[in-house]
Parts: C-alpha cells; structure tokens; sequence
C-alpha cells in the first residue's frame, strides 16, 4: 500500500526543498520512494541537480546500501495533461451537435470546465496521485504542491468536477437519446448501423472515477499527510492558519508545520544577527503556541540555494523519517 506525503504553502518558502529532502531520507531508510514537482515552476530539478521530465526517473546513489529503497523523481508538465480533458469536451461537443445543439468545440469547452475553478495543473495532479498510487511501485510517493492557492484548489477538484460530470453526462445523454430518436423516425432501424462506440461514455465516466479515487486517498488518514511549510514571519502563521483550517474541513491530515530557513548560530559579535535571531526565536515559539496539537519541525537558513544530493541529505536529517 502506498503512502502520500503533501507538502503545501505559499510560494518560495521551500516546498521542493522539504519534498526533495523528505524524499532522500525516506530512500534511505529502505523505502521505494517517489518525489512528484506538481508545482509550474518546477524547481525539483534545480533542487536534484538532475534533468526531470513527465516520466519517472531513477536517481543513482540514493537508497539503503542493502538494496531495498530507491528514489524516483518527476515533473507534471501541466500542458502533457491537456488534451485527455480536451478529449472530454470534445466528446459532449459531438454528441450535442448530433441533437441539432450547434455549440462549437470552444463553447463547449468554455461549459465542461465552468464548474472547474482550478487550472490544468490541479487536474493533472489529481490524476497522476491516482496513476502513481494505484501503480503500486513505490512505498511512498511525496508531492511537491503548488503555493496555497493552487493547493487549496487542488483539495477542492474532485467535488467540484463530480458536479460539473454530473451535469455534462446528463446533457450528453440526453442529446444523445434526442439524436438516436430522430435518426431512428427517418431511417429506421438502419439508423442504428454505423454508430458510434460509447467510448467517451467511459472516459467521462473513468475520469469521475479517478476524481473520486483521489478524494479518498487524500482524506485517508491512514495513508496521506499534509505537511505545511512556512517561514518564521507573523503573516506566514496567518497564511499558515488558513490552510490549515482549510485542509481540516476538507478531512485532509496534518500533524505537522515546517519552520523553514530559521536563523539559528549568530556570531556573538554581531548585534544584528542576534537581532534576528531573537525575533526568529519568538515567531517559531509563536508558531509553536498557535498549532498546539501540530509537531514544530524547524529547519536551518542556509547560505545561497539548496541543491545537489549532498546539500538536500543534510536537510534531510532533520525532517521526520516516517511516512
């Protein structure tokens, strides 16, 4: 059974940093591990120092000595995921043009994704979380979201499209059943030779299923967590506090906030380190006051990017071990 780990918040506050390290570590301790970049910008690779594409890579040198972790990285180009959606609304376009509906492929389309208020790259994320868990080859599979918006939307996608499929199948049924009815009254029961397959019948049908799929693997306790990371700055614990709240109501697990980049070794001769430093110290106390029942992982600021293996191991050593 595959486990999912999430790490979430604002942009540049060290998802990939936190995924990449989580990812390491997990490899290491024997686990079949796959790191996912569902965030546009796509860092992941920069953060590896490895050329990433849609497909699944095997990173060399990474896992337990004895054999039994690897580690796996790749990243969602959200445009890879377009056309099976496109694919979708073609297929309502057909069957409502053979009912006499002259909506074109663009009108429908704009109609299929009205209910939708996240992007492609959601979509795609959702999808790939089904593909990559039900594949069954890896132990644990962790995910580097988009920032707090995107993510917030991405939670919100498979009750959102289940409606929209809804309301798209009940539309292309009934326009399929005006059409058959209209052929049969004029050609008769020779109106029945040379039609179509319901083969976008059960893509629509396949990808609500992969919709709900996604929903119980994100809401089970069991098998997903969400870990939230920010920045030792009082709107951070704010932003943080929302999604927080957001992913609760939706069911999501968290147990655990990432205080990333805190200052933590002043020079004692420098009066504004120590500054800092005594400001970081309270905001993660602060942290540590507001989520109560969350365990506080804090992480180290670090001089320029973290990147390379070896930099995203030393990260690693201070992230949980366990999925």
């Amino acid at each position: 059974m595959t486990d999912c780990i999430f790490y979430g918040g604002k942009g540049g506050v060290g998802k990939t940093t936190c995924a990449a390290a989580t990812a390491v570590r997990l490899a290491e301790g024997g686990r079949e591990t796959l790191v996912v970049s569902t965030d546009p910008a796509h860092s992941l690779s920069d953060s590896l120092e490895v050329d990433l594409g849609a497909e699944p890579r095997e990173l060399e040198g990474v896992g337990d000595s004895g054999g039994d972790g690897s580690l796996w990285a790749v990243e969602i180009d959200p445009d890879t995921q377009k056309e099976r959606y496109e694919k979708l609304a073609r297929a309502l376009a057909k069957d409502l043009r053979s009912a006499g509906i002259r909506l074109d492929d663009e009108e429908v389309r704009r109609l299929f994704a009205s209910g939708a208020p996240a992007g492609s790259d959601e979509i795609a994320a959702l999808d790939l979380l089904v593909e990559y868990v039900d594949e069954g080859d890896w132990d644990v599979v962790v995910f580097d979201t988009a920032p707090t918006g995107h993510t917030l939307r991405l939670f919100d996608m498979p009750e959102v499209m289940g409606l929209a499929l809804e309301t798209a199948q009940s539309l292309r049924g009934q326009a399929k059943r005006i059409g058959n009815a209209a052929r049969t009254a004029v050609l008769g029961p020779m109106s029945m030779m040379g039609s179509s397959s319901d083969d976008e019948e059960e893509s629509l049908e396949a990808f609500r299923a992969r919709l709900e799929r996604a929903r119980d693997l994100l809401t089970d306790p069991q098998r997903t967590e969400f870990r939230v990371v920010l920045l030792p700055e009082g709107m951070a614990i704010a932003e943080s506090e929302r999604l927080v709240g957001t992913l609760r109501e939706a069911d999501v697990r968290v147990d655990r906030l990432v205080v990333n980049r805190v200052f933590e070794d002043p020079e004692d001769d420098c009066s504004r380190c120590q500054s800092r430093h005594e400001r970081h110290t309270e905001r993660v106390e602060e942290i540590r006051e507001t989520f109560p029942d969350l365990e506080v992982v804090t992480l180290p600021e670090r001089e320029g990017e973290v990147q390379g293996l070896e930099s995203v191991a030393e990260i690693a050593a201070r992230l949980p071990a366990e999925a």
